[in-house]
């Protein structure tokens, strides 16, 4: 089995930045696309930011520019770098990764962005 661990979320200002991070452990073979979803209070869950394993990568049209998806395959981790937040970015956010051995989901990280 693999655990999805994020970190990272919390309350901040309209304007800031935060930078959450997602720690893959257990049985891991290999890694292919990594991944940060959100969702909004109400919302759907939908997809921010994907990376392959190769360094691809893909933003949602609604965060370009401003996140920034980025991986470390020695450390099995991904991280989601969050510039200028707004109040529309208050989410809880999730990591997904597809690996060899199935699609995992961590348990989400909240990020709640005061105006």
């Amino acid at each position: 089995q693999v655990q999805l661990v994020e970190s990272g979320g919390g309350l901040v200002q309209a304007g800031g930045s935060l930078r959450l991070s997602c720690v893959a452990s257990g049985s891991i073979a290999s890694i292919n696309v990594m991944s940060w979803h959100g969702q909004a209070p109400g919302k759907q869950r939908e997809l921010l930011a994907a990376i392959s394993n190769r360094g691809t990568t893909n933003y949602a049209d609604s965060v370009k520019g401003r996140f920034t998806i980025s991986r470390d395959n020695a450390k099995n981790t991904v991280y989601l770098q969050i510039d200028s937040l707004k109040p529309e970015d208050t989410a809880v956010y999730y990591c997904n990764m597809v690996t060899s051995r199935g699609n995992f989901w961590g348990q989400g990280t909240q990020v709640t962005v005061s105006s």
